[in-house]
């Protein structure tokens, strides 16, 4: 468990941060530029001093400024991987490694060559870091950071300096890290896209303050999520398995909740694949309906209704256990008699769904 509660203050800028994660998993912290998400894991991290409050991991109490406990940054294990790779330039691929081994406590449970295997370093291992690629040289820096044993991974914005290419790249490796260690990991980004890619849960940070934190699926659902990412963004997580495949029509039925979806993959049956549903692209009906282009259908129960807008409402729906969210007309609203307890159908067209494997896999749809 990371549990933190600190308030730092900076000029004119106020840190007053709390949220608990349980267990391991990618915790990601997202917001805007400037709202505190870099100096909060400074602050984790021991970089930086909190004014007032505490940082415990597990049952280390790293800061609590109440009972005058402040460990030194060098002593918490925790692994720090920057926008910039910072390697040592004298030193080639397998040096810089190796520094991270060094430094590692009796009793090392990340071994070199797996780390190598895992982070495709092995071609790399001769090289000095200006002859390798900005995606090669963030692959090395997390190698390095794993390779000293940390008992938290602290990942600031790392692909935040790469184009296009090398970001698609280092994902993948990212989502390795993720499924093979159990090291929790806290990730800075401004990419939702990311966040949606790699996180277990969700931190929304906005001018210096948590806003909503829990479970990826959960936070996602949370209006405070509107403000940050714009309205067209907002939509559901659900993770999902692949049950069956329509290879001529080049669908595979993905079990969410109590339905499936079709959605347009190439994934086999058995791999488990997280989809997005956004709010703007689903429709609801009151009845099954026939004779239409879209794909899918779902049996639901409205949960709430709440104003989203002028003229536009955002409708909570229960699909067999997780839950969706569907933006509509006020009008719809009325016409259609929404209301609490309601029974319906979503509406979800194929090509609208957005996912990716949650294991190795490079597809996004």
């Amino acid at each position: 468990m990371l549990d933190v509660a600190i308030r730092k203050r900076q000029g004119d800028f106020a840190l007053d941060a709390a949220f608990t994660i349980p267990g391991p998993g990618v915790v990601a912290l997202f917001g805007r530029s400037g709202c505190g998400k870099t100096t909060l894991v400074n602050l984790i991290a021991g970089l930086l001093e909190p004014d007032a409050g505490t940082v415990r991991l597990g049952e280390a109490v790293l800061d609590d400024t109440g009972a005058g406990i402040r460990v030194p940054a060098e002593r918490r294990r925790i692994g720090y991987v920057f926008q910039d790779a910072r390697l040592f330039p004298h030193r080639d691929v397998e040096s810089n490694l190796r520094y991270g081994l060094e430094r590692a406590p009796d009793g090392s449970l990340v071994a070199f060559d797996e780390v190598v295997a895992l982070l495709g370093l092995a071609r790399l291992l001769g090289r000095r870091p200006h002859q390798i690629s900005g995606g090669e040289r963030q692959r090395v820096a997390i190698g390095r950071a794993l390779l000293a044993q940390p008992r938290l991974l602290l990942l600031d914005e790392p692909l935040a300096s790469l184009d296009a290419a090398r970001r698609d790249e280092v994902l993948p490796f990212l989502e390795r890290l993720r499924d093979r260690f159990e090291i929790p990991i806290v990730y800075v980004s401004h990419q939702f896209d990311e966040v949606l890619r790699l996180a277990t849960h969700l931190v929304l940070m906005d001018e210096g303050r948590v806003v909503a934190s829990g479970e990826l699926a959960a936070t996602c659902l949370d209006p405070a999520l509107r403000s940050i990412v714009g309205p067209d963004a907002i939509g559901a997580v659900l993770d999902g398995e692949i049950v069956g495949r329509e290879d001529e029509a080049g669908f595979a039925r993905l079990r969410v909740g109590g339905g499936t979806l079709r959605i347009v993959s190439d994934e086999l049956v058995g791999r488990r694949v997280r989809v997005q549903l956004l709010a703007r692209d689903l429709i609801l009906a009151l009845w099954e309906t026939t004779g239409l282009s879209v794909r899918n259908s779902l049996a639901a129960t409205v949960v709430s209704i709440a104003p989203d807008g002028r003229y536009t409402d955002l409708v909570l729906l229960d699909i067999g256990g997780p839950r969706v969210i569907a933006r509509v007309t006020q009008s719809a609203t009325r016409q259609l008699g929404l209301q609490p307890g309601l029974e319906l159908r979503v509406l979800v067209k194929s090509v609208s769904i957005r996912g990716q494997s949650l294991r190795t896999s490079e597809t996004i749809l």
